[in-house]
């Protein structure tokens, strides 16, 4: 059986993978640090659930913490690695800058090690849709610049990227990046906007709507997010000896068995919209506190996700309205509301 390493096991979106990699019959090895940038509470209870699998072990350590993850490589010796874990949040990231360049670099270059050292069959790394910057070329291609990201969080995720392709090229290691679009669902993370709505609504406080309601994201329902996860861990990437035999809509290295894949709904929803499908859930209107656009935020994402459908033939479509649902009944049972 495949023994699958995910980094970030009590994460949201990593909760989500471990869950139904654990459903498939897969080995699950879970390395979390549980830092408090929210709630830990809440990634104590998605690790209890895992842990009623007894294909599920965690590690709680801290990916700099070199020896702790060298220890489980050792001892598990795992095929395949998720690595999901790093400091999120894009806001964030203007307050805190010094945790992301250790998290996520530090982090990510310790990972990278190992999955050298220990010959990973294939290496898949979380990035970002914020390494896209503010370009107004939509929907956002792999093959885009990004070369100018807005906010030192995006810069992290690049960077990861580019010392991915370094090891690929160097080491040989079968290495797949993935860029994220606002993903959302049940047992999100509490500083993620839905969960801020859906909890303003419920309490009666205000919630606040940056550049005045007018801004588009590509919402990504996290169950679909986890399945072109899966299946991209089937996708290996490997070394051409023709470049020119690559597809146009591939974007595999001509140097390493590397790719970047984008995995998005290949949809924008405006802002106000989004609320609009939240209210009807909650059955209650939002106090709406318009403000003007946040530091480092853009107006616009829009995922164009042909290469995953290609590799896969599979593309994110959940609607909104739909995913929104999921969520609200989520919270309602886990608060109690």
């Amino acid at each position: 059986m495949v023994k699958v390493l995910v980094t970030g096991s009590a994460g949201f979106i990593g909760f989500h993978l471990c869950r139904r990699l654990l459903e498939e019959g897969f080995d699950v090895v879970g390395y979390d640090a549980m830092t408090d940038y929210y709630d830990v509470s809440l990634k104590r209870r998605r690790h209890a659930m895992l842990l009623q699998s007894a294909r599920f072990k965690a590690t709680e350590a801290r990916l700099e913490d070199m020896a702790a993850l060298t220890r489980v490589f050792i001892d598990e010796r795992p095929d395949v690695v998720v690595h999901l874990a790093a400091q999120a949040g894009v806001r964030y990231s203007i307050e805190n800058p010094r945790s992301y360049l250790e998290s996520n670099l530090v982090g990510t270059f310790n990972v990278l090690e190992c999955a050298r050292e220990f010959t990973i069959g294939h290496l898949l790394m979380a990035s970002t849709s914020s390494v896209y910057g503010a370009s107004t070329t939509m929907p956002y291609s792999e093959k885009h610049q990004t070369d100018h990201p807005l906010t030192f969080y995006a810069a992290t995720k690049k960077s990861t990227e580019i010392m991915a392709h370094s090891y690929s090229h160097l080491w040989n290691l079968p290495t797949t990046m993935f860029r994220f679009f606002t993903v959302y669902g049940p047992w999100g993370r509490p500083d993620m906007a839905l969960y801020k709505f859906v909890r303003g609504i419920f309490e009666g406080t205000a919630i606040d709507i940056y550049n005045h309601g007018e801004m588009y994201r590509d919402f990504t329902y996290v169950a679909d997010l986890v399945h072109a996860i899966r299946l991209l861990i089937d996708a290996v990437p490997a070394r051409t000896d023709d470049p020119t035999n690559v597809p146009e809509w591939d974007t595999l290295s001509p140097s390493a068995p590397f790719r970047v894949v984008n995995i998005g709904n290949s949809d924008t929803v405006k802002l106000t919209d989004f609320i609009d499908a939240i209210e009807d859930e909650c059955g209650r209107k939002a106090i709406r506190n318009y403000l003007e656009m946040q530091k480092g935020d853009v107006p616009a994402t829009w995922a164009d996700a042909t290469q995953l459908r290609e590799l896969t033939g599979y593309a994110p479509s959940t609607p909104v309205r739909e995913g929104v649902r999921a969520f609200v009944n989520w919270y309602r049972d886990y608060f109690g509301t």
